[in-house]
């Protein structure tokens, strides 16, 4: 039986969001070049859309680019813009006509004119569909996102637009970035790092991790689907105590 089979369908987490780690790794492993193991990463994209299209997931986010990644070295950040431009012109097609709309998360204004207008462009090509939504996080950092969230709402306290008394977790999640996505249930990460750097802090509060070792490049619809059984092994208590989600 393989995994997808072991699955509880009735219990597939409604958000998945992936912290994409070890192309550089895996690409210097076969003797190459950090951005070979970007390129070969765009097929492990494919996987795990497809696996969330196989379960029911609703939402993938996929962290891309962080806006510590610009402090990379300028052949890699330059070679990594180039490919999120293919890679989108060349995918959007095939994305629309799979019913999968794309949506992006972070600072889009601080991306290359080019970038930033095949995205955009592929935002509103498939802004009707009703499949997969797959989040690209790109630019983006969530100190970045909380601060701006602050200063949002600091603007609004100024002009007399809302009272301090008035802030509940409601209010500034609507100043997030992700006003209109729900939080992730799943998080994974890939490499064997343990750790979240600076992504989603706010959302993955409840969050259930799964780390696994497989590097970017190699991880394929069953890795996915591995995380999948795993989360469903989990007992999500939201500071509850078993006998209460027993009753």
């Amino acid at each position: 039986m393989s995994s997808l089979e072991k699955i509880n369908l009735e219990n597939v987490p409604e958000h998945v969001a992936i912290i994409m780690d070890g192309n550089g790794r895996w690409a210097r492993q076969q003797g190459h070049e950090r951005l070979f193991g970007h390129n070969y990463g765009v097929e492990s994209v494919r996987e795990a859309l497809r696996a969330a299209q196989n379960t029911g997931v609703k939402y993938l986010t996929l962290y891309a680019f962080s806006t510590e990644n610009w402090n990379r070295p300028k052949e890699e950040v330059d070679g990594l813009m180039d490919l999120l431009v293919t890679t989108i012109t060349n995918e959007v097609d095939e994305l629309d006509s799979n019913n999968v709309r794309i949506q992006t998360i972070g600072d889009s204004t601080g991306l290359p004119e080019g970038c930033r207008y095949a995205l955009m462009s592929a935002i509103e090509r498939t802004k009707d569909n009703t499949g997969v939504t797959l989040i690209l996080a790109l630019n983006y950092s969530s100190r970045w996102e909380i601060l701006n969230a602050t200063k949002e709402i600091a603007g609004e306290i100024a002009r007399g637009e809302l009272s301090p008394d008035d802030i509940t977790s409601d209010v500034f999640e609507k100043h997030l970035t992700t006003r209109s996505i729900p939080d992730p249930e799943l998080m994974i990460r890939t490499s064997g790092e343990h750790r979240v750097s600076n992504f989603l802090l706010w959302q993955i509060a409840y969050s259930e991790f799964h780390f696994t070792e497989v590097l970017w490049p190699d991880f394929k619809e069953e890795d996915l689907y591995k995380a999948i059984l795993d989360f469903q092994s989990r007992e999500r208590r939201f500071g509850m105590v078993s006998e209460q989600l027993n009753k």
